[in-house]
């Protein structure tokens, strides 16, 4: 009887112990997404139609990231105009990248080959990016800073190339950093 209320003690004081580390460990690790005004945590992007890089290596000048899926019907119809936005910009001033939430790899090669993609796209894997970007509907953009910190999320699809989005970009990326 003894050693069966011992036990019985033991497991009483330890489960809920144990329980609550592991909970923690779960929580602790799971994503977070990043506040307008934060700064993106580093991360690496494993290129779709490119070489694989660090998040990091986009630091030093602006950055324009598009979140998008081969699935999402208003993603495919901005993606030209993000090219055209490419394209315009002959100085270089800002880089433009894209990410893909697809879990099928194939289906969003497929696209950026059937688009004939110039921009570096990366695809999101165990939903990393996704979470830190805050991507809880597709298509979004972000404008990001020179140092990494968010200006401004944009949900929805958007003519990139249009004067009232290259306002938007020259006004977003002209501003003072924090």
């Amino acid at each position: 009887m003894g050693s069966t209320l011992s036990r019985a003690l033991l497991v009483a004081l330890i489960l809920p112990w144990w329980l609550g580390t592991g909970t923690s460990r779960v929580y602790a690790q799971e994503p977070v997404k990043v506040p307008t005004g934060g700064v993106l945590r580093e991360a690496s992007l494993q290129g779709l139609n490119g070489p694989s890089r660090n998040l990091s290596a986009f630091r030093g000048r602006p950055l324009l990231i598009n979140v998008w899926a081969s699935w999402c019907g208003p993603c495919r119809q901005e993606m030209a105009s993000l090219e055209r936005l490419a394209w315009r910009d002959t100085r270089n001033h800002f880089a433009i990248i894209g990410i893909s939430t697809d879990d099928d790899v194939d289906a969003a090669k497929a696209l950026l080959t059937n688009t004939h993609a110039t921009i570096s796209h990366f695809i999101d894997h165990a939903l990393i990016l996704e979470n830190m970007l805050g991507a809880s509907q597709l298509p979004l953009t972000l404008l990001v800073d020179r140092d990494g910190r968010v200006l401004q999320r944009i949900y929805g699809a958007r003519q990139w190339d249009s004067e009232e989005s290259l306002r938007l970009i020259d006004e977003s990326f002209t501003k003072p950093s924090r």
